[in-house]
């Protein structure tokens, strides 16, 4: 794993991409910076660091748009899982060296903390529990991204997949707040959750003994929330929006709160992209 860690940070700086993306990130963030703090001489940090969320939607494609699909279209992918190294080391290496990259631009940005510190009011722990919040948010994206990167062999094509599938978990928050919130609208989610369930299970296992039992288990269960707590129908779907909102588990960090429960989240997040991409290479290295 080492070795494919310190390959892929390396490559970052002798090709553009690494170039690239902390030239594009340092520009927008000192953009924002000058406007927002240095302009208007306000001295709450958190708000800009707020405001560059919006940044990653762009610059995380461009960091994890050639881990995989340039091995492919290379052709050099075989040469590397015939390696001594494991499948899981070389995933666990190219995301490794994506964080790396991804940290050590980020850390730059404290430098403007510092401004703050010296010639205004900076909020210590906000601004700490940010970038706190920014490390674990990244690696969640950076997951997303380098599972992205194992499904095609173009890497344009990865970094706009990567790019809308980031904008969709964005647009998570506004979305749920506008759909409807009634019991009734609940039930019916739940039954076209169970439907979609149903479907993958189906094409997955093309078995209709364990779709039939799943169908039977999953409408006993969903009459039995509506029997005796049909409470939980009442905002189902922005609840169920709502678990799946990687920005919504930042504001407590932004607010110098270290919650266990979204630290939890974005490692199991991360750990479970990573997983899906060590399985999907695997399927291709045995197919």
């Amino acid at each position: 794993m080492l070795a494919v860690f310190k390959r892929e940070l390396k490559a970052y700086f002798l090709t553009p991409i690494g170039y690239l993306y902390m030239g594009l990130f340092l520009l927008l963030t000192g953009i924002f910076f000058f406007f927002d703090n240095l302009i208007s001489g306000r001295s709450h940090f958190t708000g800009f660091l707020g405001s560059i969320l919006m940044i990653y939607l762009f610059a995380i494609p461009l960091l994890t748009m050639r881990l995989f699909s340039e091995e492919k279209r290379q052709k050099t992918d075989q040469l590397l899982l015939t390696s001594p190294v494991s499948i899981t080391g070389i995933v666990c290496g190219k995301f490794l060296a994506a964080l790396a990259v991804y940290c050590g631009t980020l850390l730059v940005t404290a430098l403007y903390a510092v401004v703050i510190a010296v010639y205004g009011d900076l909020l210590v722990w906000e601004t700490v529990g940010s970038y706190i919040g920014f490390i674990f948010l990244g690696a969640s994206y950076i997951s997303l991204g380098i599972f992205v990167s194992t499904v095609t062999e173009n890497q344009l094509t990865a970094a706009l997949i990567s790019f809308f599938t980031l904008m969709l978990i964005w647009l998570i928050d506004p979305v749920s707040n506008m759909v409807p919130s009634d019991t009734r609208s609940g039930i019916i989610s739940a039954i076209v959750l169970l439907a979609a369930l149903l479907l993958f299970l189906y094409l997955n296992t093309k078995n209709w003994i364990i779709v039939l039992g799943a169908a039977i288990l999953g409408g006993l269960t969903i009459g039995g929330f509506y029997l005796f707590k049909q409470d939980v129908y009442f905002g189902f779907i922005r609840k169920f929006l709502g678990w799946f909102s990687l920005n919504r588990r930042y504001q407590s960090f932004s607010m110098g709160l270290l919650k266990f429960d979204s630290l939890l989240y974005y490692v199991s997040f991360s750990g479970l992209f990573l997983f899906l991409t060590v399985r999907l290479i695997e399927k291709r290295r045995w197919n």
